[in-house]
């Protein structure tokens, strides 16, 4: 049953951090090259992803400087950062690409919020599934019945840990959404 337990608890651990990968994708009006993670560029016919062509820089608090490696696929990685529809527009001076980041509208800062509840709410779905695996694994051992409500316990203990994280963590970012 401690297996059981321990797994359950690795898997949440793997939510929380699911979530908060996510969160960093959802932008707060500052720079960030995180921000940058999903572009993929065409390089000699192959969609690469923008870190592994060109060095991603933070000059200023609201702008991105990403410098590629080879000079060559400026253009490409501009077209990339443009079609993956991220709210920003990339401009180069022949050798650098910036990206000057707007600052975000209270109506936008609104849209992100109830963007990172889904995010959050979705984190606590998957802990409750996993919950619900659990139990049945506990179940399925066939122990005496004082031993399998003591493990279900635990496990309810886990659940309701891992979802204050989460609420912190919402609580957290909608904090950092909404300052200005």
């Amino acid at each position: 049953m401690e297996e059981i337990i321990n797994q359950t608890e690795e898997k949440m651990m793997m939510t929380i951090d699911s979530l908060e990968s996510k969160f960093t994708n959802v932008r707060a009006g500052r720079a960030n090259p995180n921000m940058l993670d999903g572009v993929m560029v065409e390089y000699y016919g192959t969609p690469t992803p923008l870190k592994s062509l060109a060095n991603i820089s933070v000059p200023e608090a609201r702008q991105l400087s990403i410098k590629p490696f080879d000079r060559s696929c400026l253009g490409a990685i501009e077209k990339a950062i443009f079609e993956a529809n991220l709210g920003v527009t990339p401009n180069n001076n022949g050798e650098v690409v910036f990206i000057v980041i707007p600052p975000l509208t209270e109506e936008r800062r609104k849209e992100l919020v109830k963007q990172v509840k889904m995010l959050a709410e979705e984190a606590k779905i998957a802990l409750r599934n996993i919950r619900q695996d659990a139990n049945k694994d506990i179940e399925n051992l066939k122990l005496p019945e004082d031993e399998e409500k003591r493990g279900q316990e635990k496990v309810q203990e886990l659940i309701n840990e891992y979802n204050k994280i989460v609420d912190e963590k919402l609580k957290d970012k909608e904090k950092d959404l909404m300052t200005l």
